[in-house]
């Protein structure tokens, strides 16, 4: 039921009104004034307000500009016996749906109202999808319980409310699309934009149509001007994945656009500007790569505000179950299959590997053994070879000539003069207080 309130100090026409609309169907409630209208709309989910211009405690067209501040998905359409130019310009910049004249237009009522209505239905599926989306990629929903995970989740909470350009770092698989995403749906441009681009997937040429767009002509097969990802982003965030890849000569091009907001389309010549923020990430050492000249030093310290490295899965252990429980409810509802369960050896079997694809490569291995199994439960022969015969080394003792057990005793060495502070302990190693987490991990040290 869609319910219309109808804001008129004239009772006998409020009353016709009334009628007319309830009986297309729809629930009507009425106000004499605009006070009592906004208790209406206070405590009623109103759809769309039909309301006099004149009313004896104020203007409907400036009503309309606090209705649409307080309740943007309720739509106003303005009645008024007298049909002045200005009032109906000055209504529609405040937000308005329509103007018009009592008698002249009765007739227009009725259609106006349901064209408003598609209006509000438009704008409600919008707003679900944006919550939807927004739900997905907050960081609630990202998985795991680790020390390491949440030191990650901390700084990117951090990060986000400002727009400061990140650097995410981190092996391929671990997620960093993920808390892209996550740091836009957080930030203060979340219902702009959020354009993502793979500089590892295109070559030089195209890499630059992508990212700058083009003029019809620019080069052979350009049959019509095309935005690129750069004004695409424009108000939003623009996100390089694998930054490290691309060309020398477009790094020099990007820095520009991030030293002046303005950058020029392929066969321009004219600036155009872009107010974007910008996320990176890569799976490369940028400062090594700089150092040796395969990528530009200026574009780095320009890249390297705020960096984080989001730990691979190896040393994240915690996290395996959570995940692989999350994976299997996923691809069971896909597969059709009842909810199955994990046996210990299974699990085991995950926790002890090695990981080198990461999350990315856990997904797959669920998703395989959830299509393998037979029976309501994994056991670890539905698992690739490999993982099955793998050398258990989780209670492997650490020879005392080995580089792990030097580098555990000097953690632990510098834990006890730190008083188990970890900040303290981290600044005398010389280490993020992210990888002292993971190695406190990755070395069972208390």
């Amino acid at each position: 039921m869609k319910n219309i309130l109808i804001i008129d100090d004239e009772e006998k026409l409020r009353s016709l009104l009334a009628r007319i609309v309830k009986s297309e169907g729809f629930e009507v409630l009425e106000a004499s004034d605009l006070k009592s209208g906004l208790k209406k709309l206070e405590h009623n989910d109103i759809d769309v307000v039909l309301c006099d211009v004149k009313l004896p405690d104020g203007n409907g067209v400036d009503f309309v500009q606090k209705i649409k501040a307080a309740f943007p998905l309720t739509e106003v359409i303005l009645l008024t016996a007298f049909g002045k130019i200005s009032d109906g310009v000055q209504a529609m910049k405040n937000g308005a749906f329509d103007y018009i004249v009592k008698g002249d237009d009765n007739d227009k009522i009725i259609p106006l109202l349901y064209k408003a209505l598609e209006k509000v239905q438009l704008l409600k599926k919008v707003k679900q999808l944006e919550k939807r989306i927004s739900d997905k990629y907050s960081f609630d929903t990202i998985i795991g319980k680790s020390k390491g995970l949440e030191q990650v989740i901390d700084l990117t909470k951090k990060v986000s409310k400002t727009d400061s350009t990140v650097l995410l770092t981190g092996e391929t698989g671990t997620g960093k699309e993920v808390f892209a995403q996550a740091i836009h749906e957080n930030s203060n441009r979340v219902g702009k934009s959020f354009v993502a681009l793979n500089c590892s997937t295109f070559s030089k040429e195209i890499l630059e149509s992508e990212l700058f767009g083009h003029k019809q002509g620019a080069f052979t097969g350009a049959i019509k001007d095309k935005k690129g990802f750069i004004e695409e982003a424009n108000g939003g965030t623009l996100f390089l994945d694998e930054i490290g890849e691309m060309p020398l000569e477009l790094q020099a091009k990007l820095l520009r656009v991030l030293e002046t907001n303005e950058y020029i389309q392929i066969g321009d010549t004219t600036p155009k500007k872009s107010n974007f923020r910008l996320i990176a990430a890569t799976n490369r050492n940028l400062k090594t790569e700089s150092e040796e000249h395969r990528f530009r030093s200026d574009l780095y310290f320009r890249l390297n505000i705020f960096e984080i490295t989001i730990p691979p899965l190896r040393e994240r252990i915690k996290d395996i179950a959570p995940l692989a429980h999350y994976f299997v409810a996923q691809f069971s509802a896909k597969t059709n299959k009842q909810t199955l369960s994990i046996d210990v050896e299974f699990l085991h079997k995950l926790e002890t590997y090695h990981w080198p694809g990461n999350i990315r490569e856990l997904k797959n291995i669920i998703e395989r053994s959830v299509i393998l199994v037979n029976g309501e439960i994994l056991t670890q022969d539905v698992l690739p070879y490999e993982m099955q015969h793998q050398e258990d080394k989780t209670n492997k003792t650490l020879s005392a000539f080995s580089m792990q057990s030097v580098e555990k005793l000097h953690i632990q060495k510098v834990l006890n003069y730190a008083k188990g502070n970890k900040a303290e302990t981290a600044r005398l190693l010389e280490i993020g207080v992210a990888t002292l987490y993971r190695k406190l991990d990755e070395y069972n040290i208390q």
